[in-house]
């Protein structure tokens, strides 16, 4: 593979990442915007969601390619959920997994926006934490 053909796959690999990143990060916050009226997470979520746009390049679109996509049909654990709480975790777990590709890959590319995602996946799993410590309290 070539230099150029190499930059290209992880331009490729990059955008698949962060729409992931952020369509799991949505996922969490939707769910704690509108079902557990949660407005301390959900401003997280959001914050954390917002940080992504620093790495978002358009340029990066001309090698995004769908039809080729070899793993783009969902596995039979993709389709089935039971409750919210299999959304939470497959969604933290999804985005925390794309925040960790995104920081390696960026090695590559941009130490800055490596960083970045380093930070952006440390603040997931103290979200996560947060999440589940205050969803297991007792009501006062």
């Amino acid at each position: 593979m070539t230099r150029e053909e190499t930059s290209e796959k992880i331009a490729r690999l990059i955008d698949a990442n962060l729409n992931r990143l952020k369509e799991g990060i949505r996922v969490i916050e939707d769910i704690n915007r509108y079902i557990y009226d949660n407005k301390s997470l959900t401003s997280e979520l959001k914050h954390l969601r917002h940080k992504l746009q620093s790495a978002y390049d358009q340029n990066r679109l001309q090698y995004r390619d769908i039809e080729n996509d070899v793993q783009k049909e969902s596995i039979t654990s993709e389709l089935s959920r039971s409750s919210i709480n299999d959304l939470i975790i497959a969604n933290f777990s999804r985005a925390q997994e794309s925040a960790r590709v995104l920081e390696e890959s960026f090695k590559l590319v941009d130490h800055t926006l490596s960083e970045l995602f380093k930070e952006v996946r440390y603040g997931l799993y103290a979200v996560e934490k947060s999440f589940f410590i205050q969803k297991d309290e007792p009501k006062k």
